[in-house]
Formats: C-alpha cells, sequence, structure tokens
C-alpha cells in the first residue's frame, strides 16, 4: 500500500512541477507577445506623430520666412533714416536663430531622458525569467 502511494505522490508531484513549468513557458511567450503588439502599437503611434510633426513643422517655416520677411521690411519702414533693410532682415534673422537654437537645446535635453521602450513589459518579463531560471 505504501509504495503504490509513493508512486502516486511522485507522479503527482513530477506532473505538478512539469504544469508549472509550462505555465512559466506559456506566462513568459504571452509577455513577449504583449512586448511585441506595444512596440508595433508605440511604432505606429510614432510613425503618425512624426507625420503631423513634419507637415507642421514645413508649414511653420514657411510662416517664419514670411512673418520673417514682414518685420524685417516693417523696421525698415519704422526706422526708415535710422535702418537699412538688410538691418531690419539681420536683427530679425537673429532673434529667430536665438528662438530657435533655445528650442533645439530644450529638444535635445528632452530626447536624451526619453525612453523608447515599454519598461513596465520588459520589467516583468525580466523577473519572470529570472524566476523561471532560479527553479
Amino acid at each position: 500500500m505504501s509504495v503504490q502511494m509513493e508512486h502516486e505522490t511522485e507522479g503527482g508531484v513530477s506532473s505538478l512541477i512539469t504544469g508549472i513549468m509550462q505555465d512559466i513557458t506559456r506566462l513568459v511567450s504571452q509577455q513577449l507577445t504583449l512586448f511585441q503588439v506595444e512596440i508595433k502599437n508605440d511604432i505606429k503611434r510614432s510613425a503618425a506623430a512624426i507625420i503631423r510633426l513634419a507637415i507642421g513643422g514645413a508649414m511653420m517655416l514657411l510662416a517664419m520666412l514670411f512673418l520673417g520677411m514682414g518685420a524685417a521690411f516693417f523696421l525698415n519702414w519704422a526706422f526708415p533714416n535710422h535702418l537699412p533693410v538688410w538691418g531690419g532682415f539681420a536683427i530679425v534673422g537673429g532673434v529667430i536663430a536665438l528662438v530657435g537654437g533655445g528650442l533645439l537645446l530644450w529638444g535635445k535635453s528632452m530626447l536624451e531622458h526619453a525612453t523608447l521602450l515599454p519598461e513596465k513589459s520588459l520589467e516583468a518579463l525580466k523577473e519572470n525569467i529570472e524566476w523561471k531560471t532560479k527553479n
């Protein structure tokens, strides 16, 4: 009777361990799939944002060109005896360059702190792999 009970217990434990290992493998596989889906969604959203940013940037560039020219001619009109046309363009160009340089530095610092990977999914996957390798 005890031999049969030991055999059933060993069979039950080994099937339990096998089931746990299959569950862990399935969990890691599902997390990898989730990770892939998150990456694809992030890429799609980023691509859509980049397209809109590029179109908006081109339109803003044209607007800045015309506004800058208007401002330069306005300065020449407002101070006809003291400021030549090229001086108006130089002043407006310098202001635009300073603002643009500041925006570039600000954007660069924002990119240095940006993360492009889904950190939560990576952390959960890392924990599961560590747990699996320990057991």
